[in-house]
């Protein structure tokens, strides 16, 4: 993650205000490709093909558990067995996740597996998220521009006034250019508004390698820089070089929260920018009178009450849920009539309601442990919930408490839950694409609770009616944050355990023992049901003479290695690939082994899933099944 730097206060009222035009970025490992390249063979550089592509793989393995074990963003490695010796580096932009940083690497070492033939002593991917470099020197981690140095124009001018734009986007790259040398670990980002260009925006990133000096760095992104030069008036542009990495574009391609305001920076420099700096100051001076100025001639009369927002942006953590009345929901759901009812689950019942700006949304009534802690707590979890902002997670829009009354206000999802698709009355109306953007949408969503949100949030709940489908069918988790206020004859956590294991890992059902593993088994249960098209906890019958629940089922068949035979047969043969589905049911066996220990983490599921990883490597273990008879 970037560094926030201590700004003036002034300037960080400026950026809490420029929050207000800004474009959410969802996670995205970036792996646009810019360029590739493979080094042709040399018998002088590679005596053993096979010991060198063996040391390779080594150095990728070996980068690989950096990232992910230890949260780098930069990483290198060595491997000389036999004499033939690998230098790798590899580098993702910092304004990724770290999941994103693994995926990145994961497609990168696919791109050069794929593209690079046997004993190819060097070769590059770069993407728009990561840098991966091998060759049979390490002397390329000193250099800078010698044998990398390009660039790659977008293919669209930009709408408006061109000198303006291109005044603009070089004062940015110019800023960066200063201001990435001496920012700790080599990385910058920025935007800046174009001026009189229907509030057209520039948004750009500078980084260089860690293993270089910060004049190296200076100098690798001066021909950067030269370079992008000929992108202009195009909407974007990427230079690369050995050491450095340079991009502008006029869409936001990093989150809002990364931007590394670089006023304070150029202050540091001295009088040379004096000019410069009384005109950035004088011009952010004006901007927050005139927004002072704006918000004070639209704020609400004492006498109105504000109307909640329809669309309410994630960029602040601070931020409370907008507070409802009883009585607007009451209105807004006809006294909570049946006619309006959703359906009911273990949190409560959920209303359709409409409120008086015309916005269509779910309201539900919870039933929740009566006790004074609860009362304590729910504010400020519901305050965290609130600020829960992922395109695969559904959206708290606001709450309300009357008495014993706790009642939250959801985005609403007009095609409901994912078990009616699997289940229920539109049982087989899914296709193979849908049913994996289903799953890789789903493991987004846990990966973000658990491991990129700034506290990890544990589901506790995670099964086909707690997934949402939006209007293009994409998975939305709901019922996250809140487990830990049911009534404790509506939790999980049972002193005996006994049946089939549904949806609940075995730890945390028979021990108690809690932790984002239990999700992740959830999960596995999730992907064989979305495959199978059968429900987990329902026995049911395979061509076996006795019956199996689904858990049961899916394992034997591996056993036997006929696996896809757990396939729905509502699906077309002809729209999937065998193997591809295979693998995927062998992701859920994984996410269900009965050791918690043994299951990936929801960030390894994803690039297993993309076919990323290395699954040949990773044989699922026995979960725990319950016999039947």
């Amino acid at each position: 993650m970037l560094q926030r730097t201590n700004l003036h206060l002034l300037f960080a009222f400026f950026i809490f205000c420029s929050f207000w035009t800004l474009h959410v970025v969802v996670s995205d490992p970036q792996t646009h490709l810019v360029s590739r390249f493979c080094n042709p063979y040399d018998a002088l550089q590679v005596s053993n093909i096979s010991m060198f592509d063996e040391n390779r793989n080594a150095t990728f393995r070996d980068i690989r558990n950096q990232i992910s074990g230890q949260n780098k963003y930069f990483a290198t490695a060595q491997q000389a067995n036999g004499g033939n010796s690998v230098a790798t580096l590899f580098q993702c932009r910092n304004y990724l996740t770290i999941a994103d940083c693994v995926a990145c690497f994961d497609s990168a070492a696919v791109k050069i597996l794929s593209s690079c033939a046997a004993g190819s002593p060097g070769g590059f991917v770069v993407y728009d998220g990561c840098f991966l470099r091998y060759d049979a020197s390490n002397s390329f981690f000193l250099e800078t521009t010698p044998s990398i140095n390009s660039v790659a124009c977008g293919n669209q001018t930009v709408d408006g006034e061109v000198t303006a734009f291109d005044s603009t986007a070089q004062q940015a790259l110019t800023n960066l250019q200063t201001t990435t040398p001496t920012t700790t670990g080599f990385f910058t980002a920025t935007k800046m508004q174009v001026p009189n260009n229907n509030n057209q925006t520039i948004y750009a990133f500078a980084q260089c390698i860690g293993t270089i000096t910060q004049n190296l760095c200076l100098s690798c992104l001066n021909a950067a820089y030269s370079n992008l030069q000929t992108c202009f008036p195009n909407s974007d542009g990427r230079a690369y070089a050995n050491a450095c990495f340079m991009r502008y574009s006029t869409t936001s391609f990093f989150p809002p929260n990364q931007t590394f305001h670089i006023l304070q920076p150029l202050i540091k420099k001295g009088s040379n920018n004096k000019g410069a700096i009384i005109g950035v100051v004088g011009g952010v001076a004006f901007v927050l009178v005139l927004l002072a100025l704006l918000a004070w001639i639209k704020r609400p009369k004492r006498h109105e009450r504000p109307v909640p927002r329809g669309d309410i942006s994630g960029v602040s953590k601070l931020k409370g849920p907008t507070i409802f009345s009883y009585g607007e929901l009451k209105i807004a759901t006809k006294s909570f009539s049946e006619e309006n009812k959703l359906g009911e689950g273990g949190f409560g019942a959920v209303y359709k309601g409409t409120l008086k700006n015309g916005k269509v949304v779910a309201v539900k009534k919870l039933t929740l442990r009566q006790s004074k802690k609860v009362d304590e707590e729910f504010e400020s979890e519901v305050k965290l919930i609130s600020n829960v902002h992922h395109r695969n997670l559904i959206r708290l829009l606001g709450c309300c408490s009357k008495g014993d009354k706790r009642i939250l206000i959801y985005e609403y999802m007009k095609n409901t839950s994912l078990d009616k698709f699997l289940f229920g009355k539109n049982r087989g109306s899914l296709n193979w694409k849908q049913r994996y953007e289903i799953l890789l949408g789903t493991a987004r969503g846990l990966a973000y609770l658990h491991e990129e949100f700034h506290v990890c949030i544990i589901h506790r709940d995670i099964k086909t009616n707690n997934i949402l489908l939006d209007d293009d069918l994409q998975p939305r988790i709901a019922d996250f944050g809140l487990a830990r206020f049911l009534p404790d004859e509506k939790s999980h956590l049972s002193t005996k355990f006994a049946g089939t294991l549904g949806y609940t890992a075995p730890e945390y059902a028979i021990h108690g023992k809690l932790s984002e593993k239990a999700d992740i088994y959830s999960y596995g249960v999730v992907v064989l049901e979305i495959i199978s098209g059968q429900q987990s906890g329902k026995l049911n019958m395979h061509g076996d003479s006795e019956g199996a629940f689904l858990l049961q089922t899916a394992w034997k068949l591996y056993e036997r290695g006929s696996h896809i035979e757990l396939v729905d047969d509502t699906l077309d043969p002809n729209e999937y690939n065998t193997e591809e589905v295979k693998r995927i049911i062998e992701i859920g066996l994984l996410c269900t082994q009965a050791s918690a220990e043994l299951r990936p983490s929801m960030s390894e599921v994803i690039v297993l899933l993309q076919g990323n990883g290395l699954l040949e490597n990773m044989r699922p273990t026995m979960p725990i099944l319950i016999e039947t008879n």
